[in-house]
């Protein structure tokens, strides 16, 4: 679960008065614990009030006050996000909190909503296009969702951890003078296809292109199908050598925070005919399958 972190305001923060040196250290000193556990996702102080401003709302109408604002109790001097696996694990990081204030000063912890908890209000295509805004905030552009076929891959098969992953590229290497000439080869995209993830061990990567059946399989090689289901899909724009980073990306950020629940089946990349071996670029997508 995601909670913000508030920290009331006070009339020294009000007024402007800038923390210590040491107050500044310890809080340092804070956040860094808190990165090292994996929990902070943002911090940031607030200016004063008197540099804000209100908008407030009443039917079509737009009135805007500038600050500063009166009620000190109910304003906010700086916030974090944190990630955390309950409400009382944000309390326990909240008591370790050095004081924010060089007088009394009170911190507020608020759980945020995730699309679960909208019921049946959160449409599929709600979900969706919620979905898609946070792939965008994570610099993934906006993915779509399409219902695969079943499909039968042929090629050749490694094992690897995450630290020899990086050896994938000499793999595609070996499969490229097969690519074209696979007996039953339907079409020229070819796939990776990630599977047998084991958690603290690694995955088994098969590069290979699809085929029409297994009777005449290639010396040396390994077929895997891929069942009919529901996939998210990414196009990636970069090089192909950052697929990596891209992954990282899809599997720690956004998947956590999307509100689709990820099967155990295979995910695999696509590239297309647009993709150019040469340059590394164009007609590479990552598909992921998630639950309808």
């Amino acid at each position: 679960m995601k909670v913000m972190v508030f920290i009331k305001a006070t009339k020294d923060t009000e007024a402007g008065v800038m923390p210590s040196q040491e107050l500044l250290t310890a809080m340092g000193q804070f956040n860094e614990e808190l990165v090292k556990a994996g929990i902070l996702v943002s911090a940031e102080g607030l200016q004063p009030s008197s540099k804000g401003a209100r908008v407030l709302f009443s039917g079509k109408n737009r009135t805007v006050t500038d600050g500063p604002f009166t009620e000190t109790k109910e304003l906010v001097a700086g916030f974090w996000i944190w990630k955390v696996k309950s409400m009382q694990e944000a309390i326990d990081w909240v008591k370790r909190c050095p004081n924010p204030m060089n007088e009394d000063s009170m911190i507020e912890i608020r759980p945020t909503f995730d699309c679960a908890d909208f019921g049946e209000a959160m449409t599929p295509e709600l979900k969706e296009q919620e979905s898609r805004r946070r792939a965008q905030t994570l610099g993934l552009g906006p993915p779509r969702f399409e219902n695969g076929p079943t499909m039968l891959i042929a090629g050749l098969n490694e094992s690897y951890t995450f630290e020899t992953r990086v050896n994938i590229p000499a793999q595609w290497h070996r499969l490229a003078p097969h690519i074209g000439k696979v007996p039953g080869q339907r079409g020229m995209t070819t796939y990776g296809v990630c599977w047998n993830y084991q958690p603290g061990h690694g995955f088994d990567y098969l590069s290979g292109v699809e085929v029409g059946d297994s009777k005449a399989l290639v010396a040396g090689f390994s077929q895997i199908t891929l069942q009919p289901r529901r996939y998210v899909v990414f196009s990636h724009t970069g090089h192909v050598s950052e697929i990596p980073k891209t992954l990282d990306t899809i599997w720690d950020k956004w998947v956590p925070e999307a509100g689709f629940e990820v099967v155990e089946a295979p995910s695999f990349e696509r590239y297309t005919e647009e993709f150019n071996p040469q340059t590394g670029l164009g007609g590479t997508e990552i598909w992921i399958p998630i639950k309808d």
